[in-house]
């Protein structure tokens, strides 16, 4: 059948460079593994030219792969399944990128790119290190490479191919024996873009985080090349590429909490989901690998560590990639892919490195210098060791915890995960962070081998003492009372609160006391000073966060979310002004729009206490992929010191056309009626001679019943249902009256007896008579604190690796 409108060039093309850069991949490995082991300096060349020139063949390939991907794209040939199951005719054009790392194989596609971009600089700096460090890089590459096959192999499929047709993925559609099916609205309008992934911070966040898991291979690849070569000096190398790929796995990790903060409605940045947990992990390790090898540089000791950690910490991001990309989380993570049919390939991309790189080094363990005599206890090595080996306790127990759904599928166990995720976490992390906190603050004042005591006393006692002063204040006035989970947990916060204090302000003062204030040589200490805020701003903003709406009005809606507490979700009435605690809040209107294809409620918040006035537009979205709940992203109004952050639970449009009926009830001025919320009193009856009500016609004249409806909370409503008479008493017309807040409508129907003043009165309660939106609020005190200390340790990163680069000749790697 010839198929009308199909590009199929594109797609042969892509095809033929994700086969080019699997060959060339694996050529490069090759030559650089030749080159390496080659004993002649003229072979050495040889091998190297042949290396360089398959690696800049597959870095075209690459490039190549991903231009032309994102080119099917961005014009919308839906014939290629990628483009139609991942992109729309109506996405925002600035989100099309995003579109490409959704898909696993598009992902997969980013870590190679940065992996050909690293790979160019090492060739770039490096003499001594090239062909062996190139050698673990090529080698990742053709392992990457083959997840964009998406062949058949003795009828096991190998990759997954970003460029197949969607009709040969889907080839027993219907809709395929129609040679014009790409006309077809379904299929000419594409399948969109998952309406989490439509937020700027998915723009950037993925790229910035890749480029974190890409560069953690560079400490890995020094590390084999150690090994391989038995030659131990290329910790002092590696340094800088440490010190990097921490900064921009920390950043990008930071990244998503950001995107988490501002784009899902869990009402946080940070829930301990399995793939947060994963990314974290090999970041923690590779910091204390960082540790070890400035421990090694300065004192000759925890080589074998550094060795072990910069191992672990690559293997723990091809761990993590098996994890999420496996399907193995499908059941416990917002984030995970569900690509089960690559479990196998991805099992044995972690195990092709992880076995044969700890084969190498317990192999060569006897070879790798050690000092035999152990770390004196009053030197900066020996706590820095202690900070690195908690570091590495703290991942062991995350990914333990977050490897249980893996371990359940293995064992055939059903060990469940806790109700309290957060808290299983937050119980045993807390006590890392204040032994973390505590080390941060002391270790530098320790100098390396051996530190007097006396030295040691006089320089951290004004910093412990100012912290003291400060954290006892924070504890005291700050409000922190967070005892949902005993005294023991809150007992530890505020332990934890001096302990990030402490990180803060010691290093703060080292800058001073120990580097006579070197600002340019303070990279470390800056960096500590913002992990120090960091922790600052993670422990107020999430023991002190409060919540702000409080159902006062007693009025609950079904929650789309089975996890929200219905209590601590407040609902409002169009244009009704609400009480809610130190806000009235109004719900003024809600408009969709067209560009984003977001609906936007406009809600305006007024202080009671100061009087200010300010409007939020919280959004909700239509969610896709399958999923039926809407998608609603928060908005925040930023202060100095806290955060008012709000989200929609729930909401609900009034009925057009009301049908319900009402119901009768006799009474008199002061008698009471009851409603299912509260009762109504009919204090007196009046006519309105002056037309108070603006609801008579020219000859009319208004009886009115005076009433007060009163909830069960307390809350009092006037309303006032009439009665309009004509001039010549011949007929007359109801006036109802409505208390929105309530969805009580009254209606006064006849006069039953004069003389005893008998009034019969329609009652209707109708709760879906009015727009209704139910809002969660939170106060997030002092979480700018947290973003400040990302933005500062992220700086202290650039400054160590500037500071590094300087010490070894103004080269990234040495040349020599």
């Amino acid at each position: 059948m010839n198929y009308i409108g199909e590009h199929l060039l594109p797609g042969q093309l892509g095809h033929f460079f994700a086969v080019l850069s699997l060959i060339t991949s694996l050529i490069a490995t090759i030559a650089y593994f030749k080159s390496n082991k080659a004993a002649l300096p003229q072979d050495k060349q040889s091998w190297l030219r042949i290396a360089r020139a398959a690696f800049l063949v597959e870095t075209i390939s690459v490039f190549s792969i991903f231009i032309i991907l994102l080119f099917i794209v961005a014009n919308h040939y839906n014939e290629y399944f990628f483009a139609w199951n991942h992109s729309s005719r109506s996405l925002q054009p600035e989100y099309l990128l995003s579109c490409i790392w959704e898909d696993q194989s598009g992902s997969f596609l980013l870590w190679n790119i940065w992996h050909c971009v690293l790979g160019w600089i090492i060739v770039w700096k490096v003499k001594k290190w090239e062909a062996p460090v190139l050698t673990a890089v090529n080698f990742a590459q053709f392992c990457i490479a083959t997840m964009l096959l998406g062949v058949y192999v003795f009828g096991v499929k190998i990759g997954s191919n970003p460029f197949i047709l969607f009709r040969e993925q889907m080839p027993n559609l219907p809709l395929f024996t129609n040679p014009n099916y790409l006309s077809m609205p379904r299929v000419h309008e594409g399948n969109d873009l998952n309406a989490l992934l439509q937020n700027y911070w998915m723009v950037i966040h993925p790229p910035v985080l890749f480029l974190g898991f890409a560069s953690t291979i560079i400490p890995f690849a020094f590390a084999y090349a150690g090994l391989v070569n038995k030659d131990h000096t290329w910790t002092k190398d590696a340094l800088p590429w440490a010190s990097f790929s921490a900064a921009i796995l920390g950043l990008g990790i930071m990244m998503g909490a950001a995107w988490a903060y501002e784009s899902l409605s869990f009402g946080g940045y940070w829930a301990w989901d399995p793939v947060e947990n994963a990314s974290l992990v090999p970041w923690i390790i590779l910091v204390a690998g960082l540790h070890t090898n400035l421990i090694y540089k300065s004192s000759g000791y925890s080589l074998k560590s550094t060795y072990l950690f910069y191992i672990l910490s690559f293997v723990l991001v091809l761990y993590s990639t098996f994890l999420t990309r496996s399907g193995v989380l499908g059941d416990t993570s917002v984030h995970a892919f569900t690509g089960a049919d690559m479990n196998v390939q991805l099992a044995l991309f972690v195990l092709v490195f992880l076995v044969p790189a700890l084969f190498l080094y317990f192999k060569r363990l006897k070879e790798i210098p050690t000092i035999h005599k152990e770390e004196n206890t009053y030197s900066r090595e020996f706590w820095m060791f202690i900070g690195a080996l908690v570091l590495c306790l703290s991942g062991i127990i995350i990914i333990a915890k977050t490897s249980l759904p893996l371990f359940n599928k293995i064992f055939g166990t059903k060990i469940a995960e806790p109700e309290d995720r957060e808290f299983a976490y937050n119980q045993v992390q807390i006590f890392i962070a204040i032994i973390i906190g505590i080390l941060t603050a002391v270790s530098q004042y320790f100098k390396y081998k051996d530190t007097p005591k006396a030295y040691f006393g006089k320089k951290i006692g004004w910093p412990t003492l100012i912290s003291l002063v400060i954290s006892v204040a924070i504890s005291m006035f700050g409000g922190i009372s967070f005892d949902k989970k005993g005294i023991g947990f809150l007992i530890a916060i505020h332990v934890a609160v001096f302990a990030a204090v402490y990180a803060v302000v010691a290093n703060i003062g080292y800058i001073w006391i120990g580097l006579k204030g070197k600002i340019k040589a303070a990279g470390a200490s800056v960096a500590h000073i913002g992990f120090g805020l960091i922790l600052v701003g993670i422990l107020i903003s999430s023991s002190k966060k409060t919540v702000l709406s409080w159902n006062t009005t007693g009025f609950a809606v079904q929650l789309g979310n089975d996890k929200e507490n219905p209590a601590e979700n407040i609902t409002l009435f169009k244009n009704i002004r609400t009480d809610m605690g130190k806000y009235h809040v109004t719900y003024v209107t809600d408009s969709v729009n067209k560009h984003d294809r977001k609906k936007y409620f406009e809600l305006k918040f007024e202080n009671k206490r100061s009087g200010e006035t300010f409007f939020l537009y919280p959004d909700v979205m239509r969610m896709n992929k399958g999923q039926e709940q809407p998608s609603a992203n928060p908005d925040a109004k930023h202060y100095w010191n806290k955060d008012i952050f709000v989200y929609v639970t729930s909401w609900t449009e009034g009925k057009k056309n009301d049908t319900t009926g009402f119901t009768p009830n006799e009474a008199k001025v002061g008698d009471t009626m009851f409603y299912s919320n509260g009762l109504v009193i009919l204090n007196k009856v009046e006519i309105d001679t002056e037309n108070k009500l603006k609801k008579t016609e020219p000859g009319e004249t208004a009886m009115i019943l005076d009433m007060t409806a009163i909830s069960k909370e307390g809350s009092r409503y006037p309303v006032t249902p009439a009665i309009a008479i004509s001039a010549d008493h011949k007929s007359f017309r109801n006036m109802p009256d409505t208390v929105v807040a309530q969805g009580l409508i009254l209606q006064f129907n006849k006069l039953v007896d004069e003389k005893a003043g008998k009034f019969e009165i329609g009652m209707k309660e109708d709760k879906g008579a009015n727009d209704l939106l139910t809002l969660k609020v939170y106060e997030f005190p002092f979480i700018n604190v947290l973003w400040i200390g990302v933005i500062i340790m992220f700086i202290g990163f650039l400054m160590s690796i500037q500071q590094r680069i300087k010490k070894r000749g103004g080269k990234l790697i040495a040349a020599d």
